[in-house]
């Protein structure tokens, strides 16, 4: 129960990190939950190279395909992918209103401390985006993090309209001004526009071919370069449209933690109850339209290029944000059952290292699939590349409770809570006679 805030004339608290004791279990566990669905599609998607593949290329590989790898194809696209990152992005919404909160509380000030946590996010992001990896989501949070600032005070309702907004009808205008608005500057009509698109899918095959040669075969430095290139020359480009459905994704959570749902989980199963059965429809509508879309695509009867499928962004979204609405409900009334909590309670400690374990995964990854390491990307079925990251999740969970049990944070969020709060944080645990005597206090 987090104590009433400070009056204006209480003198402020200094900040400090969270303790162990004030952290919210229910969090942790979904935050762990996410983690290891961000990290199955972001190897089976980008590190086992299927990223880098061309259309023609997928469908050969889907038509040489077990039936049993097709399968665990579909059900990645409509399970996985996109799934997991929006409840990691709803979870960056929620943290920062329980910041706001825990700041009020204290009376200090929650502007500055914000502040120099995404700096320094976006600074540790930063070395992750061009020294390992393309795909950082680090340099991303931190950016649009700022945007939250602008929201903290405005009403629930205006928050919901904005993210239904910022999630449904922002994306298909924004890519329909990036795909028509130059061709209408050129003054060219439709001819030059599917000439202009043309040209533009054989740069992105040859930048995609020559990304996964350096990935699968180059050294260090060639996959740095090459790492560069890609993301200056495909993947920069395509986050314009993706920061606004994120800051929707915020704002959701913002929500929340205002109406603390996650905070008083058992004052609100009612919510969360109609929340399973509203997102479920949500995620069976917008799967039903993807799997449609999917065979018509295979089948040759629609043009995956054609101007209307930017009309589709709002379903890929109702799926997203539905499937995602679903775990989340599905574990918080799982999590009220005494059985089902301790069971939950493993992924914990993985959650509240998340950032450590985010970092670790690009490098196991790395030494897996490139060229640096055992070079294994494209030379592993499907199955097989969702079973290994498993595998290596099970093995970060073991090492997350075995490293908490010794110390206060994981490695790099002692360093991020350093660099944030300008000294060395304690590391470790304190023993069990101290430990007892603060408690006593």
């Amino acid at each position: 129960m987090s104590q009433p805030p400070s009056s204006p004339t209480a003198p402020q608290a200094d900040a400090r990190p969270v303790d162990a004791s004030e952290r919210l279990a229910l969090l942790d566990v979904l935050r762990g939950f996410a983690l290891c669905g961000v990290f199955v599609s972001n190897v089976f998607m980008w590190f086992s190279g299927r990223a880098y593949m061309t259309r023609p290329q997928v469908e050969a590989a889907m038509a040489s395909a077990t039936w049993v790898d097709q399968t665990l194809m579909y059900s990645m696209g409509i399970l996985v992918n996109g799934k997991f990152i929006t409840i990691f992005s709803f979870l960056f919404g929620l943290g920062f209103s329980v910041q706001m909160m825990r700041a009020e509380a204290r009376g200090a000030a929650i502007t500055p401390l914000y502040m120099r946590r995404l700096v320094m996010m976006f600074l540790i992001g930063s070395v992750h985006l061009f020294g390992l990896w393309l795909g950082d989501i680090l340099t991303t949070y931190a950016t649009i993090g700022f945007a939250l600032l602008l929201f903290r005070e405005r009403q629930d309702k205006t928050l919901l309209i904005w993210a239904a907004l910022l999630i449904f009808i922002a994306l298909p205008v924004v890519n329909a001004a990036m795909k028509f608005v130059p061709i209408l500057l050129s003054g060219g009509g439709a001819e030059a526009g599917a000439e202009a698109a043309k040209a533009a899918m054989e740069r992105s095959n040859q930048l995609r071919a020559e990304t996964r040669q350096a990935f699968s075969s180059g050294t260090y430095v060639e996959m740095v370069r090459a790492n560069a290139r890609y993301f200056f020359g495909q993947f920069l480009p395509g986050l314009a449209g993706f920061f606004l459905p994120l800051l929707g994704r915020f704002l959701l959570g913002l929500m929340a933690g205002r109406r603390r749902l996650f905070h008083d989980a058992p004052q609100h199963l009612a919510f969360f109850r109609k929340l399973l059965r509203w997102s479920l429809g949500m995620a069976l509508i917008g799967s039903a339209v993807g799997m449609v879309v999917q065979y018509m695509m295979r089948q040759k009867t629609l043009d995956p290029q054609s101007p209307w499928m930017m009309l589709l962004s709002p379903v890929r979204q109702l799926n997203e944000m539905g499937v995602a609405a679903v775990y989340v409900a599905g574990l918080v009334l799982l999590f009220q059952r005494e059985a089902w909590q301790r069971r939950l309670m493993v992924l914990a400690p993985v959650g509240r290292m998340a950032l450590t374990n985010y970092l670790s995964q690009t490098v196991i990854s790395l030494f897996v699939y490139y060229g640096i390491g055992l070079g294994l990307m494209g030379k592993i079925s499907p199955g097989a590349t969702i079973a290994l990251s498993l595998v290596i999740f099970a093995v970060q969970v073991v090492f997350s409770h075995w490293w908490l049990a010794r110390f206060r944070f994981g490695p790099a969020e002692w360093l991020w809570r350093s660099l944030t709060y300008g000294k060395a944080q304690p590391m470790r645990q304190p023993s069990a006679p101290a430990a007892a005597a603060v408690t006593a206090v």
